[in-house]
């Protein structure tokens, strides 16, 4: 079976897909560095669930750090690599850009770095749809302009897109950029909305509705997320992006009525404007990854929300 290198084993898709992969029986080495951008705990509890498994290897390794990098390639000699390891979040990009530009872009390099020189058959590495910043033309289409990111965060995706396609060129490294939309299911990131809402509606705490509730998501379930990538990593193509969306346009009213429906709960809510960084839309095309993917996302939120909010109220011990 194949090895594979996963960056970010402790984060949320990170767990899902290292899980996937042991399942199937392929050699895994996960390396984080379970940094405190949120609750490590949550991170550990992740590695509790990959650690019974006989093939899974993990290091505490922050991949902004070259020399610890060029270990875990020396050590490992991975024959495929998927890159999930990043500083995550919008809004944090606005206090702490350096820390973008330390794991996102400096981290970014030396991943391509250690592929490069260990000969890796393939690199399969997280981008997001944030790249597409304030275009108009929906849905979005991996043809459409990505030249106007609004955030740090977005502007660090769209520099490993274009780095990547460089080692391609020179190096004939394979890589392939998958551009996610707002991902959820269980063991989620508790700094994103649906996680956040859950929370404070379960609490009876207000919760804030950015842009007065007038935002579009294209809600994307763990499950279909980790088909996607697996696939990308199967197919192994010489230099692609895709997008991995749910190809479903969802209001963010619909996704905190279905909380409501399902904690029995009416949310407090405060009306505010959209905060810097943030886009109104994001609704994925999906024919590229359709076609060369063979990528079918199945889970709509009606059926995925209330399966994260089942793991979330046994995860905190809620009845």
């Amino acid at each position: 079976m194949e090895k594979i290198l996963v960056t970010g084993c402790a984060g949320f898709i990170g767990m899902h897909l290292c899980k996937s992969l042991l399942k199937d029986g392929s050699d895994v080495f996960g390396i984080d560095n379970v940094n405190d951008y949120y609750d490590p705990l949550l991170k550990k509890e992740r590695l509790k669930q990959l650690d019974v498994y006989n093939n899974f290897k993990f290091s505490k390794i922050d991949i902004s750090k070259r020399q610890d990098v060029d270990s875990a390639f020396n050590d490992f000699k991975p024959d495929k690599v998927v890159n999930l390891a990043a500083q995550a979040g919008v809004r944090y990009s606005l206090k702490n850009p350096h820390a973008y530009i330390e794991s996102n872009v400096n981290g970014f390099m030396n991943i391509l770095e250690g592929c490069r020189h260990h000969n890796v058959e393939g690199l399969i590495y997280a981008s997001s749809s944030s790249v597409y910043g304030g275009n108009k033309d929906i849905p979005f289409s991996e043809d459409h302009s990505t030249d106007n990111p609004i955030s740090i965060y977005a502007s660090t995706k769209k520099a490993n897109e274009l780095m990547a396609h460089t080692y391609s060129y020179l190096y004939g490294l394979r890589t392939t950029g998958l551009r996610f939309f707002t991902v959820y299911g269980p063991w989620g990131r508790p700094d994103m909305a649906m996680y956040i809402f859950a929370k404070k509606i379960s609490n009876n705490l207000k919760i804030s509705v950015f842009n007065h509730g007038k935002m579009i998501r294209d809600f994307t379930y763990i499950d279909d997320i980790i088909n996607g990538i697996k696939s990308a990593l199967k197919k192994n193509y010489s230099f692609e992006i895709f997008n991995l969306g749910n190809n479903r346009c969802e209001d963010l009213m619909k996704m905190i009525n279905i909380i409501e429906d399902n904690l029995g709960i009416n949310a407090k809510m405060d009306l505010v404007d959209i905060q810097p960084g943030d886009v109104k839309t994001t609704f994925a095309d999906i024919s590229h990854s359709q076609e060369k993917l063979g990528y079918n996302p199945e889970t709509p939120i009606t059926k995925g929300i209330p399966k994260f909010l089942e793991w979330y109220r046994a995860y905190h011990n809620q009845s």
